[in-house]
């Protein structure tokens, strides 16, 4: 199945992050690609070409794009050990008791 489409887009003005997922064998891999949205005549056109006042904004978008890459793949971390974990040991919503709290019965 081709990527034709990314799975999480961030965008700042006129400038844009497409985050992408591609399924390897060792697991989910993500790579970040940055473009630039502007009009010309009346067609909007992308380039992957950035001014000198694009620049914070690209460095801004690189910096959410990693936390939202990190904590994505934290989740699927968090998802497979729970998969393989007994069902005693699964995350619950409850909250975990104290030792406190288990010691008086």
């Amino acid at each position: 199945m081709a990527n034709d489409r990314p799975i999480h887009e961030i965008r700042l003005g006129k400038c844009k992050a497409a985050i992408w997922a591609n399924p390897t064998e060792q697991g989910t891999r993500y790579n970040v690609t940055f473009l630039r949205i502007y009009k010309q005549d009346d067609q909007w056109e992308t380039t992957s070409s950035f001014g000198r006042d694009d620049l914070p904004l690209v460095a801004k978008l690189a910096d959410q794009a990693h936390t939202w890459i990190y904590e994505k793949l934290a989740h699927e971390r968090d998802d497979a050990a729970n998969e393989k974990a007994p069902a005693s040991d699964r995350r619950s919503d409850r909250s975990p008791r104290t030792a406190a709290t288990t010691s008086r019965r």
